[in-house]
């Protein structure tokens, strides 16, 4: 399978794995800057992708800077978006972070999903769980 990727600035750069193992493909901002505490900011990519149909695309947390405090916010692209890959990020430490061009700030993982009818019903099937919610298995 293939991803197909346009740059929309020539220097951006495309998304890769840094090993063949690794699920998320890398994906980089094309300009420096600053996230103040608690500040969120959209950061671009500066390329666009043509996910395959049947599939959509998930950006997640890069872990070493999500020890950082540097969090991914939104995160879904559905298969017919064809505009730039943007990156929601929140600083949740208590300092600034700052982040150099051409910087690694999220992940992109490629996912098959179900496509679904919804259908109203007037009850549905019992669980074992039923209607317990968080934590109705212990705190831990």
């Amino acid at each position: 399978m293939v991803l197909r990727v346009k740059k929309l600035v020539n220097e951006a750069k495309l998304p890769e794995r840094k090993r063949e193992e690794d699920a998320g493909l890398d994906l980089y901002c094309i300009e420096e800057m600053e996230i103040n505490p608690f500040e969120i900011k959209q950061v671009s990519t500066g390329i666009a992708i043509e996910i395959p149909y049947g599939y959509f695309g998930l950006i997640k947390d890069r872990s070493g800077l999500s020890l950082k405090g540097l969090h991914v916010l939104a995160g879904v692209i559905d298969s017919n978006y064809r505009g730039e890959v943007k990156v929601v990020l929140v600083n949740l430490s208590k300092e600034k972070i700052k982040i150099e061009k051409f910087s690694r700030i999220a992940q992109l993982i490629i996912i098959p999903y179900l496509k679904l009818d919804v259908v109203e019903v007037s009850e549905l099937e019992e669980s074992e769980r039923g209607k317990e919610g968080f934590g109705s298995t212990g705190i831990y």
